[in-house]
């Protein structure tokens, strides 16, 4: 067995459920440590709530050595019912060129990736001109508020340079390497609560039905166009989760209804100019309401620099295929690494499996992964900038 599916299914037997890291990081550690890394460990929470953070660096002894960060996470979502997998999802099963268990996608299989190509890469270069770090959590799948933001704001806080930074989700649709995030919408939610006055459905006159009221501005929400996008992103969306009112009597008027929205925002709108906006909608209908708002993350673009051409030459040279630009899907924590890194791109293995029953990911996509992240080290470590614009 190869290193890599070696180090892959000794990651995916884990049983790493938000925010339990179930020492995946330590197994990480165990092969970072003998090349030079020096970890440091940030915790949040207590007990099951605990989520473990690893910050990992090893150190080029020459001046001005940019950073290359690998960025990811050990947790993974629920199975679901464990009855409905054709094996069971911790432990790795093969077959017809997959390898199947929770995890293989999201994304276990990238950390095994980045760890391997990282092993391979001082092997040829054992003096090089790049310092690699690590940054690894155990809540990505979850609240995320105790993992790589914590992280952030530490380095953040000390003034630490970030150069580049491969966050490892899948982004793959049919292949890996046919997609490349350079960048992510934004998310906003909202509880928004109108309040009407409860009364007996058959006297409608001495109550205030806030279903009603909010009906029309519903209709204005739901038509307005927040902005037209722009040539990376699409435009904003505002979308309703859920909608609920009433006692549960049939003969009751509600005196509230609850409404649970998110915008899912690009750079063309801002935080403020959305619930500027929204806040206007609500008042121009006349309605008494409370409004708390839940900002998720913003919006990040990374521009055509280094980063980007290093991982199109490797992926062209591995692959054989012209990766595609993206900012399109939900949120990860590259949002919270762009705020301290000029250049945030998400790489990863195809994403039609994450998060289902019989997560899988092909053999062949696990090892051109490993060979595009190796690849685009050694490309960042003998270039930047024209250098590399040149090789495309």
């Amino acid at each position: 067995m190869s290193p890599l599916l070696a180090l892959t299914e000794r990651l995916l037997t884990q049983v790493s459920l938000t925010p339990n890291d179930a020492d995946c990081q330590k197994i990480l550690m165990q092969s970072l440590a003998p090349l030079g890394f020096k970890d440091e460990w940030i915790y949040d929470g207590e007990g099951e709530n605990l989520v473990t953070n690893l910050w990992a660096v090893n150190k080029s002894s020459k001046q001005n050595a940019k950073t290359l960060v690998f960025a990811g996470h050990t947790d993974v979502v629920p199975t679901g019912p464990i009855t409905k997998w054709d094996s069971d999802p911790f432990t790795p099963t093969y077959k017809g060129g997959f390898l199947f268990a929770r995890g293989a996608s999201d994304m276990k299989s990238s950390l095994a990736a980045m760890i391997i190509a990282t092993q391979e890469f001082y092997s040829r270069n054992p003096a090089p001109n790049l310092n690699i770090a690590f940054l690894i959590t155990s809540d990505e799948e979850g609240p995320a508020t105790g993992g790589t933001v914590k992280v952030c704001d530490m380095l953040r806080a000390r003034s630490e340079k970030l150069d580049w930074c491969i966050v490892g989700e899948p982004t793959g649709v049919e292949q890996t390497g046919d997609m490349i995030k350079n960048g992510r919408r934004g998310t906003l939610s909202g509880k928004l609560v109108i309040k009407g006055v409860q009364g007996h459905i058959a006297y409608p006159q001495l109550a205030r039905n806030p279903v009603h009221q909010f009906a029309p501005a519903m209709a204005e929400l739901v038509k307005t166009e927040w902005d037209k996008g722009n040539q990376y992103f699409q435009p904003t969306s505002w979308q309703m989760s859920n909608i609920h009112a009433g006692t549960g009597a049939g003969n009751v008027i509600p005196g509230e209804c609850t409404i649970d929205f998110n915008f899912r925002f690009c750079t063309e709108s801002s935080v403020e100019s959305l619930q500027s906006r929204f806040h206007a909608i609500l008042d121009r209908h006349a309605l008494e309401y409370d409004l708390k708002w839940t900002l998720g993350g913003i919006p990040f673009l990374t521009p055509e620099g280094d980063l980007v051409h290093a991982v199109r030459i490797a992926i062209n040279e591995i692959c054989n295929i012209s990766p595609q630009l993206s900012t399109t899907g939900g949120t990860s924590d590259g949002r919270f690494i762009s705020t301290i890194c000029p250049e945030v791109i998400e790489l990863g293995p195809p994403n039609a499996t994450i998060h289902k029953i019989n997560e899988c990911i092909g053999i062949k996509d696990l090892e051109d992964l490993k060979n595009v992240y190796l690849k685009t080290l050694e490309l960042l470590n003998l270039n930047s900038g024209p250098a590399l614009a040149k090789n495309l």
